[in-house]
């Protein structure tokens, strides 16, 4: 369900750890990204979204329904921690993504006993060596890391019309020009938008007239 709603939403990886019950607007669809879960030091704080910014991220039906059914099966995890800082003001949240221990999930910890084996059966990365000291090694790079699903969500948006300023909302970047400037080469070429708009204005309607 994680990587599905990082891929649905475009949320970073400690925005999905972070996320709550209580930000999912199932009436008006949308996920309200209030905060993450951050690391600092050894320790584990809640913490705004990078960019000190709050933002609202449609959330589509299908992704909606998905929750309902996690929920259902996981119950969230009423879970306590510090506010920015170590010794900041606890605040606590029901969050949707937790351990089996009813512990919140670190990003680590998730990366070595989920993402990367899952990348490995399929077939993304080869399998893990073993080390000297018997620890488990994958070989990866940036481009399996967990953000990938946030470039996954950038090229469907663009792809499907939405404008650079909205996605930079969804995103959560500060200047819609960083935005433009990591997914330009995402964008449909205008010649390709040309195309699609007469094809979708003049070409719809005869196709339906003949089909009847």
């Amino acid at each position: 369900m994680l990587p599905m709603l990082g891929a649905a939403c475009g949320l970073r990886q400690g925005e999905l750890f972070g996320l709550a019950l209580e930000d999912v607007d199932f009436e008006e669809r949308v996920l309200r990204v209030r905060r993450q879960i951050k690391k600092l030091g050894a320790d584990h704080v809640f913490a705004l979204p990078k960019n000190d910014r709050e933002r609202v991220v449609p959330l589509p039906e299908w992704t909606a329904e998905a929750i309902k059914r996690h929920v259902a099966t996981y119950p969230p995890l009423v879970c306590s921690l510090p506010w920015e800082k170590a010794d900041g003001k606890l605040r606590t949240h029901n969050l949707l993504f937790r351990w089996t221990d009813d512990r919140y999930i670190r990003a680590r910890s998730y990366s070595e006993t989920v993402w990367k084996p899952a990348l490995v059966r399929a077939g993304v990365i080869p399998a893990p060596d073993v080390d000297s000291r018997q620890r488990t090694r994958f070989t990866t790079s940036r481009k399996e890391g967990r953000h990938q699903l946030r470039h996954y969500y950038a090229s469907v948006m663009l792809a499907g019309g939405v404008s650079v300023k909205e996605l930079a909302e969804y995103l959560g970047h500060a200047d819609p020009g960083f935005t433009l400037r990591v997914y330009a080469h995402m964008m449909p070429g205008s010649h390709d938008r040309a195309r699609r708009a007469i094809d979708e204005r003049f070409f719809r309607p005869y196709a339906a007239a003949t089909s009847a």
